[in-house]
């Protein structure tokens, strides 16, 4: 079973790992910033999501895709909108 992986590296505080099948998102899960780097982490969550999910997996027909982001952003004292937005 082929998975892709994708890490978004943001200056936000909660990181979550996002299950999605074709582009249906099907879950996430907070994660511990701190301990993302320790081996098995995320392939302890990963594998409870596809055993989780098993029967909808099987009828998509491919494999799910996984993708870490940051979703809540720190708190700071100035409002700064984005290059993209000025």
């Amino acid at each position: 079973m082929k998975m892709k992986l994708f890490c978004i590296l943001l200056d936000y505080t909660t990181m979550q790992l996002m299950m999605y099948i074709g582009n249906d998102h099907i879950e996430s899960v907070k994660l511990d910033p701190d301990r993302i780097s320790k081996p098995g982490y995320l392939g302890t969550f990963k594998r409870n999501l596809k055993i989780k999910y098993r029967e909808l997996i099987s009828q998509y027909g491919a494999p799910a895709d996984f993708l870490i982001v940051n979703t809540i952003p720190k708190t700071t004292g100035s409002s700064q909108q984005p290059d993209a937005f000025r």
